[in-house]
Formats: structure tokens, C-alpha cells, sequence
């Protein structure tokens, strides 16, 4: 599924969280919940269940992909994941779409502090 098909809808926050933690490095499972937990200073946990359903649906959209060959002295046992091409243009896309967000909530709230004033 090509990144733009979806860009202009907002990223439910698991995958969210689960591309922004495969945009530094390829991680396994439980790195990836680890990175979550790290990036969102434990305020967003996220469970098996949830991380691998969406890693199947991120991997068939062709988002990520499964890692063919894993760092060197990692277990064997652990899949590792990347971010495609394609769930590297769409992280993208998100993180300019909340950035549009937080420059217009900042126009409001100036504003709202000029009327204030």
C-alpha cells in the first residue's frame, strides 16, 4: 500500500509509536515495546497482542518489513523489523501533519492571549 493512500489520515497511536521506534534502528518484538515504553516515558505501554497485530497489518500495507538478516549476535529465535520506504514516507507525513496541528493551536492560543490583552 503506497504511503500516500493513507497520509492524510492521523495514525492510530500504537502504530505511531511502533514507526517512530523502528525509525532509529531495526528492532524485535520486545525491543520495540521496550522503545515505546522509553520514547513515551512509560505513559503509552504497549502489549503483545497489540504490537503484533499491528506489526502483520504494518508488514502486509508493506510499511515494515521483516529483516532478512538480523544484527550480528542476535538470537536467532527473534524476528527483527524495519521501516520500508513506504512507512518512512508515511511517518513523515504524520509527524508534518501534527506539526500543521501545533502551529495552529499555537496561532489560536496567540489569539487568544492578544484578546486578552
Amino acid at each position: 500500500m503506497p504511503a500516500d493512500s493513507v497520509s492524510n489520515q492521523p495514525l492510530a497511536p500504537a502504530v505511531l509509536q511502533i514507526l517512530l521506534a523502528l525509525s532509529g534502528e531495526d528492532l524485535h518484538g520486545y525491543g520495540i515495546m521496550q522503545e515505546v515504553r522509553r520514547q513515551t516515558e512509560e505513559r503509552y505501554p504497549i502489549g503483545p497482542g497489540t504490537l503484533y497485530d499491528n506489526l502483520q497489518r504494518l508488514t502486509r500495507q508493506g510499511l515494515v518489513s521483516e529483516v532478512a538478516d538480523p544484527p550480528a549476535g542476535a538470537d536467532p529465535r527473534r524476528k527483527y523489523y524495519r521501516l520500508t520506504a513506504d512507512g518512512t514516507a508515511l511517518l513523515a507525513g504524520e509527524i508534518k501533519r501534527l506539526e500543521g496541528i501545533v502551529q495552529e493551536a499555537k496561532m489560536r492560543e496567540r489569539r487568544a492571549r492578544a484578546g486578552e490583552a
